[in-house]
């Protein structure tokens, strides 16, 4: 099987690495052409100039990149995967983005009668590199059943849960719950250090019981500690809130845990440290921070 893969950033870089370690013939391509000479360097695959290069022959073609109009340019663009992916083939996105772009996309493939899936990822870097990320995909039965044992390969869970648009819907709930349980942790490890609590003893209790997440687990010793280079920026995160913000707004529902969140996440951004990982909330309890 050939496969295309558009985007080497944080996330793109070792799940296409994982494709290629897998055996399917993988060519890369990405904005810095460094990166993808990289990748090239570790994994065995090719190296392409354009998406549509990378994309030309393959029965599957993956992006993951920034944001919407990232998206349209790689897909839809003058240089995008369309111009070369022939019936048949597949499109999967991996970016986070709007449901109506994936919608909009998934048109313009089917007049190409090219299947497109919108399957939004979580599990953050370190999920990428252990291969073991949360995929929600919506799209046809027929496409999520042919890219079921690709995806397979750097995932843990890959669920087709709805329609085109879905995935990326299902992203932003994810997103949503997050955003909260990271303000919440924030708010509560500060006042347990302000109580004097011991720490260590205090977390090994409540993450037995109600208060268990992931975010608890995987990131609580990490924020008492004040660090924050763990995958997911807090830049990158203020974009997915926007979408979901958006999406909401559209709907005539609010979301005002979300807003809230979303002004701190910027009142983080403000400080300088963008480039934090999102549960740099904690540095607001801070009189000083370093970036």
């Amino acid at each position: 099987m050939k496969i295309g893969f558009i985007g080497l950033g944080t996330m793109g870089f070792p799940m296409a690495g994982h494709l290629a370690t897998a055996g399917f013939q993988v060519t890369v391509y990405n904005r810095t052409a460094e990166t993808a000479f990289a990748w090239s360097k570790r994994y065995p695959g090719l190296t392409a100039s354009t998406p549509s290069e990378a994309s030309t022959g393959a029965d599957i073609a993956f992006t993951c990149v920034g944001d919407d109009p990232d998206v349209e340019e790689v897909v839809l663009g003058p240089t995008g995967i369309l111009n070369s992916i022939g019936p048949g083939g597949i499109i999967v996105d991996h970016t986070t983005t709007s449901a109506n772009l994936a919608r909009k996309i998934y048109n313009a493939a089917k007049e190409r009668n090219v299947e497109f899936l919108d399957a939004p990822v979580s599990g953050g870097e370190v999920g990428a590199i252990n291969g073991v990320l949360s995929i929600m995909c919506g799209g046809s039965i027929g496409a999520f059943t042919r890219i079921s044992p690709v995806l397979d390969t750097y995932s843990s869970k890959c669920r087709l849960v709805g329609p085109v648009g879905h995935g990326q819907l299902t992203k932003m709930v994810n997103q949503i719950c997050i955003t909260g349980i990271i303000q919440s942790l924030s708010e509560a490890l500060n006042f347990g250090q302000t109580a004097g609590l011991e720490m260590d003893a205090a977390l090994d209790v409540v993450s037995k019981g109600a208060a268990q997440s992931w975010q608890l687990d995987n990131r609580a010793q990490s924020m008492l500690e004040r660090k924050f280079d763990f995958g997911f920026a807090v830049d990158w995160m203020r974009k997915d809130l926007r979408i979901c913000l958006e999406q909401a707004k559209g709907m005539g529902i609010s979301l005002p845990i979300t807003e809230i969140v979303d002004e701190l996440f910027s009142e983080v951004q403000a400080k300088g440290v963008g480039h934090y990982d999102t549960s740099s909330l904690m540095i607001l309890n801070d009189r000083d921070v370093i970036s």
